[in-house]
């Protein structure tokens, strides 16, 4: 009896999963709920979902498009460094559906693929993964109103950690976390700071024309990044520019920005400042920007090696800008 129980159950989890598939034909109101409906699919085998491609019809609006496995297309990488840390997350998996417009500007699914050539993860673990993640409006409130009165980073987030009765209970992870709080702070650089800081800056360059700066502004004219070298680090680089260490901490002002440096070292083991900034956010394209003005501050002389701690967006930034440098 109990065995023919656990059959019938088992023959009934089967059945679910297979009603739950995504098959040719299916219909949907929009793509929006196209994508809600194959990602509730994705989570509950264990895969994330992204939109690998679209295409738009002579008015702009979306008529194909292509929803995958997260894992879909090879990842290539022209490092030297045979001692990757980071494992490929990108393995050309086939799992796919592609759908289109029908005439009556609903959503048909044309073709499937769900075969998956990796191992998928736990339902339970599907909360990780980056498009089921998010802060709520209301909870992104008190997360700025706790930062403005000086709560530090750990406390506010423990706080709503406690409150929630569990990491499983939030939406979000303390890296999503800090990445809002960063672009909060970030905002609170204005124009006239930003302005403030040029015209000192333009003051130093007017007393010794070799002072290096080069800033980085959006679209609002506020400062996002900024780099600055003075005539005796310049000097100091063709002597002992060989070997140089790239690190970033944080200052204990009132905008909690990176501050990055360039350091090498001279004849006595001493270091020496070769270059410093103050950047917005700790990505791979910010650091190409940072690396890049300071390649050209230093004469497009790159180092012959550079050492970081092992911050994968600090490597996939020296691959870009510095691809004959050695780096550990």
């Amino acid at each position: 009896m109990n065995q023919d129980n656990q059959f019938e159950e088992v023959e009934d989890r089967g059945s679910a999963e297979e009603e739950w598939e995504p098959k040719p034909r299916m219909v949907f109101d929009s793509l929006d709920n196209l994508f809600q409906y194959y990602r509730s699919y994705g989570n509950r085998m264990g895969f994330e979902v992204i939109i690998r491609s679209s295409r738009k019809g002579d008015d702009g609006e979306v008529t194909n498009a292509t929803l995958a496995c997260s894992c879909t297309r090879k990842s290539s990488s022209n490092t030297r460094n045979a001692f990757k840390l980071y494992p490929v997350t990108k393995i050309d998996c086939k799992a796919w559906v592609g759908a289109a417009v029908c005439g009556n500007r609903k959503w048909q699914i044309c073709s499937v693929g769900l075969n998956h050539n990796h191992e998928l993860s736990s339902p339970t673990k599907t909360r990780y993964f980056r498009s089921n993640r998010g802060i709520q409006p209301y909870v992104k409130r008190r997360l700025k109103v706790n930062d403005r009165v000086g709560i530090r980073p750990n406390k506010n987030f423990n706080s709503m950690l406690v409150e929630a009765g569990g990491p499983e209970n939030l939406t979000f992870l303390q890296k999503d976390y800090r990445n809002y709080i960063e672009k909060v702070r970030r905002l609170r650089l204005g124009a006239g700071d930003a302005y403030a800081i040029q015209k000192y800056f333009l003051k130093m360059q007017k007393d010794n024309a070799n002072f290096f700066y080069m800033m980085d502004l959006d679209e609002e004219g506020r400062l996002q990044n900024i780099i600055w070298v003075d005539a005796r680090s310049r000097v100091a680089f063709k002597e002992f520019g060989d070997v140089v260490t790239f690190d970033t901490t944080y200052l204990t002002n009132k905008y909690d920005m990176p501050f990055a440096a360039f350091v090498g070292v001279d004849y006595h083991g001493h270091s020496i400042l070769l270059g410093c900034g103050l950047i917005s956010h700790e990505d791979t394209e910010t650091f190409v920007w940072l690396f890049e003005s300071w390649l050209a501050c230093m004469w497009n002389c790159a180092p012959n090696a550079i050492i970081t701690d092992q911050d994968k967006t600090m490597q996939n930034a020296i691959e870009i800008v510095f691809p004959g440098t050695w780096h550990r």
